[in-house]
């Protein structure tokens, strides 16, 4: 897998939700360094090490920007 990309909303209590429609994988943050751990951890888990991401692809619904992390 060359990329993983998230859908991420910011939580109306704070926080970030993180979810893959490609992969069904789903997380939760309380702030944004939390996130980007929180994600890394849920695309290792889900993928076998032959499978890694290349990269993950951050999507901010609020502010319409992205952000790529690295694996």
């Amino acid at each position: 897998m060359r990329e993983m990309v998230f859908e991420v909303e910011e939580l109306a209590a704070g926080g970030y939700s993180a979810h893959s429609r490609e992969c069904c994988v789903f997380t939760e943050a309380d702030d944004l360094e939390d996130l980007y751990r929180q994600v890394r951890e849920a695309a290792c888990c889900h993928c076998e090490e032959c499978d890694q991401p290349e990269t993950i692809r951050l999507r901010f619904s609020r502010t319409g920007g992205e952000e790529v992390i690295s694996p």
